[in-house]
């Protein structure tokens, strides 16, 4: 049986089944989560957070030995809470 090809009106997909205005709209574009370090206050990102030097290593990324800042994973730098509450 031969069916006719049926031409779909323009503008007939812009609502979806589940009724969302913009079906697109829920999905968020999230990059992989940082990883935390042991100093750090919050994971990166966190609204109320942001970057530090590391109380341990004054930013160094060095423990007093030489070796690698175990707070800070040798990076110098922290995540912590900015804001007061």
């Amino acid at each position: 049986m031969n069916v006719p090809d049926q031409q779909v009106p323009p503008g007939a997909f812009t609502a979806s089944v589940a009724g969302e205005e913009d079906p697109g709209a829920a999905v968020d574009a999230v990059s992989p989560a940082a990883p935390m370090h042991p100093g750090d206050e919050a994971p990166p990102g966190t609204p109320g957070s942001g970057e530090a030097l590391c109380h341990a290593c004054g930013g160094t990324g060095r423990s007093e030995d030489g070796t690698t800042c175990l707070e800070c994973d040798g990076t110098g730098r922290i995540t912590a809470g900015i804001g007061g509450g």
